[in-house]
């Protein structure tokens, strides 16, 4: 068998320095939402805002909160560039037909309980994962043992090379077998990160406390609190104010806002807020339904992307020109990123040449086809991401310049799912991230699958795509057959448009001055907790 491993996580062992914090506006807690009745008396704890709210205690629907807050732990954890490294699992083993994945135990974990990590709670937590919408649901599991108290087994039906990047995705947390029901449906967070819940409000608060019992080094930030605030102007306000040392999802507004105060000294000494940023393998697209007759040529797809200003959009709602998406996938999955695609332009002339040769013509309320039927759509968005809205109503303007008309619908996230599932979307804007888990293929596998996926492709299908995307999951393919099929796939996505590129996405995020050791992850799988420390300011 092959086998793998890394050097084991090491974690900052600085001491914390008490800093008084206000605090977070709160009721009286739900006595059943009190997952511990008896913590130790915290220091003041780190504040962190969110747009990300707790809708429930399932690990396909809300593990990503607890990881983030490394309450709850993987088997596999990702570097930055999304290769696997230890996390629960200290080694692993690939045997030579791949079939086979043997994965040792880190020995000493323990779960917050005080039950051991044992392989058994482990094969439980995944053989939950292996039901859709958790994302193991993908791989073509025969079964998942455990030999030994300190061994994992995983037998494939057939090679699956994404499944350590499965195995790294917050679906597939592992949480002690007390954390389940009678119905074995999960009751309570139960895991065996450095950090363990004291409080959990759903669906906006999360208080956390360091487990002592951690295995690894004591992390220097004694208590942590988590509030999800829907506003981002909210979430501004509270890290100016100094109610929010990590504040997440900043508009673009407030951002400008906040840059211009920390260059300016005056301002700079009364609020002291500086910003964290970091490109994320997320893209702005659109969504669109290629079933409906209007959208169903691929030249009023292309149309519609030249009519796009992508670089105004970039500059004057992202703040940066640079986050004008040229392709699908941005330069941070280099891996993905093919520098030899003819880049999206913005070219109106052009869109208005292929709108004429797709059977549409201008009058004066706009395009209209052979038949003088108008088009009309109507674009869904959301405000989980504040940009989203600004961005739709650019597109709607720059669309209707061209002559389409487009209502712009501001709803849930959910609506786009739903809308795919049931036929009536057709377009949405959305930001998709395409290191869901931390190797793309497996999201891409799902968005572009022949049927489609609830964020990718709708109406629309390739062959040529579905078998490269086979292939490279499928296969071991040595380094050039799998560089082919990257520029295929690529290639392919570019020239049919069964999704929009608009803009890639960076993350920003207001940091307090009280706080050191911030580093922000561009997988965004965890907030680096352990890492950090009080400082003075």
């Amino acid at each position: 068998m092959t086998t793998f491993s890394a050097a084991p996580k090491t974690l900052s062992r600085r001491r914390a320095l008490q800093a008084p914090v206000a605090a977070l506006a709160a009721g009286a807690l739900p006595a059943a939402w009190a997952q511990d009745t008896k913590p130790a008396a915290p220091p003041a704890p780190l504040q962190i805002v969110g747009p990300w709210e707790i809708s429930g205690l399932a690990p396909a629907s809300s593990g990503y909160v607890f990881t983030r807050l490394q309450v709850t732990e993987t088997l596999l954890d990702a570097a930055d560039d999304g290769q696997p490294r230890p996390a629960l699992a200290r080694l692993w083993r690939r045997s030579a037909d791949g079939l086979v994945w043997q994965f040792e135990l880190r020995p000493g974990a323990r779960f917050h309980d005080g039950t051991p990590v044992t392989a058994a709670a482990v094969v439980r937590s995944l053989q939950a994962a292996q039901v859709a919408p958790a994302l193991l649901s993908q791989a073509p599991i025969e079964s998942i043992t455990a030999p030994d108290e300190g061994t994992v087994l995983i037998r494939l039906q057939r090679p699956h090379t994404a499944l350590p990047a499965l195995l790294a995705h917050s679906s597939t947390m592992v949480l002690a077998p007390a954390s389940y029901g009678a119905d074995s449906k999960v009751r309570s967070i139960i895991g065996s990160g450095p950090y363990r819940i004291a409080v959990l409000v759903p669906p906006q608060q999360v208080e956390t406390v360091v487990f002592d019992a951690y295995d690894g080094p004591r992390p220097a930030i004694a208590a942590v609190r988590y509030l999800a605030a829907s506003r981002a102007e909210t979430r501004a306000l509270m890290a100016e104010s100094g109610q929010a040392d990590l504040a997440y999802g900043l508009d673009p507004a407030s951002l400008r806002r906040l840059q211009r105060h920390a260059q300016n000294p005056t301002l700079a000494r009364r609020t002291a807020v500086r910003i964290a940023s970091v490109t994320l393998p997320r893209t702005v697209i659109v969504k669109l339904n290629a079933s409906l007759p209007a959208l169903r040529d691929v030249r009023v797809r292309q149309a519609l992307s030249l009519a796009i200003d992508r670089a105004g959009i970039a500059l004057a709602l992202m703040g940066d020109e640079a986050l004008a998406a040229t392709q699908l996938l941005p330069p941070t999955l280099g891996a993905w990123h093919n520098p030899d695609l003819p880049p999206l332009q913005h070219d109106p002339e052009a869109a208005a040449r292929l709108l004429r040769a797709a059977g549409w013509q201008r009058s004066s309320d706009g395009l209209r086809d052979a038949e003088g039927q108008p088009l009309h759509l109507v674009i869904r968005t959301f405000v989980d991401r504040p940009e989203l809205p600004l961005i739709a109503t650019a597109l709607q303007e720059q669309w209707r310049l061209a002559g389409m008309a487009v209502k712009v619908s501001i709803g849930n996230s959910g609506d786009v799912p739903r809308g795919h599932r049931d036929g009536s979307l057709q377009l949405a804007l959305a930001a998709r991230n395409y290191a869901n888990v931390p190797d793309p293929t497996g999201t891409l596998a799902g968005d572009f699958a022949a049927q489609g996926g609830d964020w990718g492709a709708m109406g629309w299908h390739s062959d040529t795509v579905v078998q490269a995307l086979h292939e490279l999951t499928r296969t071991q393919t040595p380094p050039e057959r799998t560089r082919a099929l990257r520029q295929t796939i690529t290639h392919t996505l570019q020239a049919e448009l069964p999704v929009i590129p608009v803009a890639w996405y960076r993350q920003h995020v207001a940091v307090a001055p009280r706080l050191a050791g911030v580093t922000l992850d561009p997988l965004e799988r965890s907030y680096r907790l352990t890492d950090m420390e009080w400082t003075n300011p």
